[in-house]
């Protein structure tokens, strides 16, 4: 079970739209803030009268207390859950602080730090591409704080990272920033655009109207899917062909990823996740040094080049 702070409760609101007007007073009822007010007769009149045609729901914004996070932790244990998470964003520092301090005395089983630019669709774009602490700031604070309590004997859950990731070079460099302690990547928007592109690819095919700029690796799915040979031995042609594009698309895309982590870590002789560190990678601004504690590009190495040049 996934707890989420900030979900539908972010400063501007404008999560959901109503259409039905039994609906937006239903909300309401429950606390909700519905514009326009649905329980106002001037406006039920409008609405009947298709003047306008939806209602915005938006969330109160609250802020969590110690008390509060521990008897939720203790009921859906209760409930039965197995495991227990805690996905947070891009807020101010002492909140990051909370996320780890409280992960870290319930012992949560993992703990998400999404950063900007996120999101799949439900919230305002510049809220998710540009408002809040930078991603490289916030995993910055983040590896602080989690090393604060490492340092006290303290117990950590696996961290993950998230927000704005795409491709194997980010998932590389996310994982060495957070080293040791961040164990996952968490990706959304990427994934998504990955299936989407598979599911139009595959109209395309149905239509017999492939693109000329896919159409040059063929006009099937076997021919441009480069994951489809591997997939139909493993899993046989009758359930090869029950797959829909959309998870080819994402398949490949994830199997691209794969196999570029891979040669990463290989160029880095960093065989396992446990064995990347935060020297695997270095900081090409003064500015990005200071920020994220990785060494500047001009200093790596630098007791070494001395060993060698005097030898």
């Amino acid at each position: 079970m996934e707890l989420k702070w900030g979900q539908g409760a972010k400063d501007i609101g404008g999560e959901v739209k109503i259409t039905d007007l039994k609906k937006a007073q239903l909300l309401y009822e429950r606390g909700y803030v519905v514009l326009p007010d649905p329980t106002d007769p001037d406006v039920i009149k409008a609405f009947e009268r298709g003047a306008f045609k939806e209602f915005e729901r938006h969330s109160r914004v609250g802020m969590v207390t110690k008390e509060s996070f521990a008897k939720r932790v203790e009921e859906l244990r209760n409930a039965g859950a197995k495991y227990v998470f805690l996905k947070t964003g891009a807020y101010r520092p002492a909140d990051l602080a909370r996320a780890v301090l409280f992960a870290s005395r319930y012992k949560l089983d993992l703990l998400t730090v999404d950063g900007a630019g996120g999101g799949t669709g439900m919230s305002p774009w510049r809220m998710m591409n540009e408002w809040g602490i930078p991603p490289v700031h916030l995993h910055s604070l983040l590896y602080r704080y989690a090393k604060r309590i490492a340092g006290k004997d303290g117990y950590l859950p696996a961290l993950a990272l998230a927000g704005g990731f795409a491709f194997e070079d980010q998932i590389f460099k996310g994982l060495a920033l957070g080293a040791p302690f961040v164990k996952l990547i968490g990706m959304a928007r990427a994934p998504i655009a990955a299936a989407m592109v598979g599911k139009t690819i595959g109209r395309t095919i149905d239509e017999h109207q492939v693109p000329v700029y896919i159409e040059r690796f063929g006009s099937s799915k076997d021919e441009i899917f480069v994951t489809s040979g591997m997939l139909r031995r493993e899993l046989g042609d009758k359930e090869f062909e029950k797959l829909p594009t959309g998870a080819l698309g994402l398949y490949t895309y994830y199997e691209r990823l794969v196999q570029g982590l891979r040669q990463l870590m290989a160029g880095c002789r960093k065989f396992a996740l446990k064995h990347i560190t935060r020297d695997d990678i270095a900081a090409l601004t003064n500015e990005a040094a200071q920020v994220s504690g990785i060494q500047y590009v001009m200093d790596v190495d630098q007791g070494k080049v001395e060993r060698i040049l005097d030898s």
